[in-house]
């Protein structure tokens, strides 16, 4: 079996696409331009290439882009009163605080700052609580792709068992509280569960966000199941340089599963344009609009 590859640039493009047909009737029928605010602290690469690619795909989405860069010693009391102003800005509907931050930043205190109306990381515990108790709110927007190209190939994932491999707050918990809004049946794992390949062998989808280089390997993977790898790691080499790999043995498990998303080239692609979903979702809502048709 040759698994069928999950084409996540295909599938965000798509997304943004409806995303910009959204925000053009939004501000042709109510005179209203969705604003993400982005907040970088300190010079890290790998987060300005997130950020000048937020920018880029807010833009072309007809949203208003709001950037704020601060020096990697700024003064925590000085983040937390931009935060506060951004919350009180009525152009900004969404706000997110690029991770991760100085360590000299208190995490926990900075995202419980922000207007969990404007949580379009969807990390405040409000929005948080809300999805645990199957409540609407901004969800995390890598689990939120993760659900989109599930849909991709299944086209209900009601009575389907997936397993979680993973819990972070910030994909592996709330994909499972998304999972259950979808009525699969979830199991949770992580690297040091018991018998973990044999918990994959049993799971129609298998979502594998542990942090670890090709951990899940093929022979895990029941024949057919669907398989999104949350993964980013690099490896070195034959040539000296880094090679991307995501957290499952993508050759192996692709001679046995049904589908399969690459490293790059997969949920990477879904997180940015999942922020542009939630930025459109928050300012509809705070203006008592209906949600959109995203």
């Amino acid at each position: 079996m040759t698994a069928r590859i999950i084409d996540g640039k295909l599938i965000a493009a798509e997304l943004r696409g409806r995303v910009a047909q959204e925000v053009a009737r939004v501000q042709r029928e109510h005179a209203l331009t969705p604003g993400l605010a982005v907040v970088l602290v300190g010079n890290d690469p790998a987060s300005e290439v997130y950020v000048r690619s937020k920018h880029k795909q807010t833009q072309a989405a007809g949203m208003a882009s709001f950037e704020h860069r601060l020096p990697a010693d700024v003064a925590q009391a000085e983040l937390l009163a931009l935060i506060a102003s951004l919350n009180r800005d009525p152009a900004v509907h969404g706000i997110l605080v690029q991770l991760p931050l100085p360590k000299s930043l208190n995490t926990e205190k900075i995202i419980n700052a922000i207007d969990p109306a404007k949580d379009v990381d969807g990390l405040h515990p409000n929005n948080a609580g809300r999805l645990a108790a199957g409540l609407p709110a901004l969800s995390p927007c890598t689990p939120l792709g993760c659900i989109i190209l599930s849909k991709s190939v299944h086209a209900s994932l009601e009575g389907l068992n997936a397993i979680v491999i993973g819990r972070s707050n910030l994909v592996g918990r709330p994909l499972v509280q998304l999972l259950l809004n979808e009525n699969a049946t979830v199991t949770i794992a992580h690297s040091r569960s018991r018998d973990l390949a044999q918990l994959c062998a049993r799971a129609d989808l298998v979502y594998a966000a542990v942090g670890k280089a090709e951990m899940v390997r093929g022979d895990w993977i029941r024949p057919g199941a669907t398989v999104i790898d949350v993964g980013i790691n690099r490896l070195p080499g034959a040539d000296g340089k880094t090679r991307l790999v995501g957290d499952v043995a993508f050759q192996e498990a692709s001679e046995v599963a049904g589908a399969i998303t690459p490293v790059p080239g997969g949920v990477g692609q879904m997180t940015v344009a999942c922020l542009l979903v939630n930025t459109l979702r928050a300012a509809c809502a705070i203006h008592g609009l209906p949600p959109p048709k995203v």
